[in-house]
C-alpha cells in the first residue's frame, strides 16, 4: 500500500488529473524513505537491464564508436549512459528505450548538515563561509517544491500539466551584460587570450576581492544557505565540476534544472569544484562609482581565482550564462569547440547541429518527431563528438501554446520553475500576457522532453545548420555552404529584426551577433571559427544556410516561408537528399542553391524570380550585401586565413 501511495508523484498521469493526496498525508520523512526505496528498486533494474545489454547487444541498438576506449566508473549504468563507447552511434531514439533513467525520484543525493561545523562538512570553510548552520545541499525536487513555498518566494502556477513553481526576479528580467565584467589579472592566461571588448570588460583584481568579501561577509549573516555541486558538460573527459551558494531555494531549482546532477551520493564526497559561484542577489554594490563599474549591480568572473560573485540581479539566466562564457574559454584552450547551437540525433545516429539566434526557428526545428532531443542551447564537440553543457532545457514562454510549441508546453509541469510569467487570479499561467517582460521564462530538466537521448552525448555531426531569418527577402531558403564560406557565415551570425520584436523598429534591421552569440564569445571570434574550419575538414561535415525569414519582397510586403518549406529543406539536409540536386552559385553571395527539392516551391529557391520588381531585389541584395561586408571589416587581418574572400560580392554582378 505504501508504494502505492508513493507512484503517482513518479508517473506521468494525463494532464495531472491524478493528484497524489494519499501521499501528501505521509511525513516528509516517509516520503523521503518511500522515494528512496523506489529510487533503490529503478536501479536495481537498470543495472540488471545493463547486464543483459552487455551479454546480448540485439536488446539495443548500440554501435561502439570506433575511437573511443570503455572508462570503469562506479556505476554499470553510469558506464553505459556516459561513455562514447557506448552511446556515440546510438542507432534509434529514446522513445525506443525503457523509460528508467532520468526521472525526478532518480535524483536522491540531498544533504542537509546541521551544527557548527555544517560549513566545514561542505567545504564552503574554504571560501571564508563558516556561519550559517543549516546547509541545503542539492535537494530533491520534492525538498525544492517544498522549501519554496514554506519561504514564500512565489507562487505555486496551476499550469495544465501540472503545478508549477512560479517567481518573479523584479527588475531584472533578462541578463545585463553591461554589468559582466571579467578580471584583468596581469601576466595571466586571461589576460592574453580573452577578447577584451564592450562584452569582455575587465576590472581589477582589488575590485574584485573587496566584493567578494562582501559576499562571504553576507553569507556569514545568514543561519542557512543553498548549495548546488554538479557538472557542466555530459562528457567526462571535458566536463567541469561546479559549485553555487544561494541565498534561496528557487535559485537552487534553477540550476538543478539547468546543470549536470549528480547521480550517486558519492560524487559530493570531497567534491573539489573547479569554479564556484557565490550568489548575493539581494545585496548591492553600493560603491559601483569608486569600483568603476556600470552600476549596483555586478557579475564578476575571476578566472584564476576559479569564483565569481553576483550581487544585485535576482535573474537566473545569470548563473546558466555565467559559467556558459567560461566553458567558451576552458574548452578552446584544449582545443575542443565550445558551441551556441541545438542539437539532435536521428535513428541512424546521424547527428546534426541548429545554429541561430532568437527568432529563427533553432528551439522548433531542432525538436523532430522523428529524430531524438540532445540539447536545445549549450554543446561542446571535442575529439569523441559533440556532448550537452546542460542537464535541462531554459525556454522562452512568450505566446506559448500547445498548438506551437507542445513539447515546452508540457514540459511546465511539476518541477519546472517558470520565471517572469503572468498568473491569473486563478493561478493560470498567461503566455500572451507580457506586461511584465517578453522575455518570460521557464527552466526544466531535460527529461521532461519525451524524445530526448539520454546520454545527451553523440558522435560527430554529419550536417551543421546555420539558420537565419531574412527580413529583406533577399536569401533563399536554402544554400551549401564551403567550409571557407561557413566560416565567413559562421562569424558574421546573421539574421535581422522586424517590426515588434524590439521597441522603436519599424522596418527590418540587421543583426550580426558573432558565431551566433556573440554575448557569451570570451575569445576572439577568429579562434571559434578555426576549430569549426578544423572540425568540418576532420570529420566532412556538411553546412548549410536555412533562412526562415521572407520571400518574395522585404518584411512588410513579402510573405514568411511556410514552416513547411522550411521543414522540408531541413528534411532534405537530414536524409542526404539534398546531396542530388543540381546547384546554381547566387552570383552575389557566392554559395550554392538548389535549383529544386521536394516539397519547396521551385520558385523559392530563386528570390529574385518571387519579387514583382527584379530591379528592387537586386538593390535589396546590394544593400544586404553591404551590410555584411560592413560587418566583416573588424575581422580583417585576425586570422591566418583571409575569410573576406568568401563573402559577398557586390562587384561580381
Amino acid at each position: 500500500q505504501s508504494v502505492a501511495l508513493f507512484l503517482p508523484h513518479s508517473i506521468d498521469t494525463p494532464k495531472n488529473k491524478i493528484k497524489p493526496t494519499a501521499t501528501m498525508l505521509l511525513s516528509t520523512t516517509a516520503r523521503s524513505m518511500l522515494r528512496s526505496a523506489a529510487a533503490a528498486g529503478r536501479s536495481t533494474a537498470v543495472k540488471a537491464l545493463v547486464a543483459t545489454a552487455s551479454s546480448s547487444s540485439a536488446s539495443f541498438s548500440f554501435q561502439p564508436y570506433h575511437s573511443a576506449t570503455t572508462k570503469t566508473t562506479t556505476s554499470t549504468s553510469q558506464t553505459l549512459l556516459q561513455s562514447h563507447h557506448f552511446q556515440a552511434r546510438f542507432k534509434s531514439t529514446v522513445l525506443e528505450t525503457p523509460q528508467l533513467e532520468g526521472t525526478r525520484d532518480a535524483y536522491q543525493v540531498s544533504q542537509t548538515l546541521q551544527g557548527t561545523d555544517a560549513c566545514l562538512r561542505a567545504g564552503l570553510n574554504t571560501l571564508g563561509i563558516t556561519n550559517p548552520s543549516t546547509l541545503y545541499r542539492n535537494l530533491t525536487y520534492a525538498e525544492l517544491f517544498e522549501h519554496e513555498k514554506a519561504n514564500n518566494e512565489g507562487q505555486v502556477a496551476n499550469a495544465e500539466y501540472g503545478e508549477t513553481f512560479a517567481v518573479d526576479t523584479g527588475k531584472y528580467t533578462g541578463r545585463s551584460p553591461k554589468d559582466r565584467f571579467i578580471v584583468y589579472n596581469e601576466g595571466s592566461e586571461t589576460a592574453e587570450n580573452i577578447d577584451w571588448n564592450d562584452i569582455n570588460q575587465p576590472t581589477t583584481p582589488e575590485v574584485f576581492q573587496e566584493l567578494y568579501e562582501r559576499a562571504v561577509a553576507h553569507f556569514n549573516t545568514l543561519d542557512k544557505a543553498y548549495v548546488f555541486d554538479g557538472y557542466c558538460g555530459t562528457s567526462p573527459e571535458t566536463r567541469k565540476k561546479i559549485r553555487f551558494v544561494h541565498e534561496m531555494a528557487w535559485q537552487q531549482h534553477f540550476v538543478t534544472n539547468m546543470f549536470i546532477r549528480p547521480e550517486e551520493s558519492g560524487e559530493l564526497q570531497d567534491f573539489e569544484p573547479d569554479f564556484t559561484v557565490i550568489n548575493c542577489c539581494s545585496q548591492v554594490d553600493n560603491d559601483w562609482v569608486r569600483h568603476n563599474l556600470h552600476s549596483e549591480t555586478a557579475v564578476v568572473f575571476n578566472v584564476e581565482e576559479k569564483k565569481a560573485v553576483i550581487f544585485g540581479t535576482w535573474y537566473g539566466g545569470e548563473n546558466k550564462k555565467g559559467i556558459f562564457s567560461l566553458m567558451n574559454y576552458w574548452l578552446p584552450m584544449k582545443g575542443h569547440f565550445p558551441m551556441h547551437c541545438s542539437a539532435n540525433i536521428g535513428k541512424s545516429g546521424d547527428t546534426a547541429l541548429f545554429f541561430g539566434l532568437s527568432g529563427t526557428g533553432k528551439t522548433t526545428l531542432s525538436a523532430d518527431p522523428e529524430r531524438a532531443l540532445i540539447g536545445d542551447d549549450e554543446h561542446g564537440w571535442d575529439d569523441k563528438g559533440i556532448f550537452n553543457f546542460e542537464g535541462g532545457c531554459y525556454a522562452k514562454t512568450i505566446n506559448l501554446s500547445e498548438k506551437t510549441e507542445p513539447d515546452i508546453y508540457k514540459a511546465i509541469t511539476t518541477d519546472a520553475l517558470l520565471e517572469n510569467v503572468q498568473l491569473g487570479e486563478d493561478g493560470t499561467p498567461d503566455y500572451f500576457d507580457v506586461s511584465k517582460t517578453q522575455n518570460g521564462r521557464v527552466s526544466y530538466p531535460i527529461f521532461h522532453i519525451p524524445n530526448y537521448h539520454k546520454p545527451q552525448m553523440a558522435g560527430h555531426p554529419e550536417n551543421i545548420i546555420f539558420l537565419s531569418c531574412d527580413a529583406f527577402g533577399i536569401m533563399p531558403p536554402v544554400a551549401r555552404l564551403s567550409p571557407e564560406q561557413a566560416m565567413y557565415h559562421f562569424m558574421s551570425g546573421y539574421t535581422a529584426k522586424v517590426a515588434g520584436t524590439e521597441r522603436g523598429i519599424k522596418e527590418p534591421v540587421a543583426t550580426f551577433s558573432t558565431c551566433f552569440g556573440a554575448a557569451f564569445m570570451t575569445l576572439h571570434p577568429t579562434r571559434y571559427a578555426e576549430l569549426l574550419k578544423e572540425k568540418m575538414e576532420t570529420h566532412g561535415t556538411h553546412v548549410f544556410l536555412v533562412n526562415s525569414g521572407w520571400s518574395g519582397g522585404p518584411y512588410g510586403e513579402g510573405e514568411r516561408m511556410s514552416i513547411k518549406t522550411t521543414r522540408s529543406c531541413i528534411d532534405a539536409i537530414l536524409n542526404g537528399g539534398i546531396h542530388n540536386a543540381e546547384f546554381r552559385k547566387d552570383p552575389i553571395f557566392g554559395f550554392d542553391v538548389p535549383v529544386s527539392l521536394p516539397g519547396v516551391d521551385s520558385g523559392l529557391l530563386n528570390p529574385r524570380s518571387t519579387w514583382k520588381d527584379p530591379a528592387a531585389y537586386d538593390a535589396m541584395e546590394e544593400q544586404l550585401a553591404g551590410m555584411y561586408i560592413e560587418n566583416f571589416k573588424k575581422y580583417e587581418g585576425k586570422s591566418a586565413v583571409d575569410y573576406t574572400q568568401f563573402g559577398p560580392n557586390v562587384e561580381s554582378d
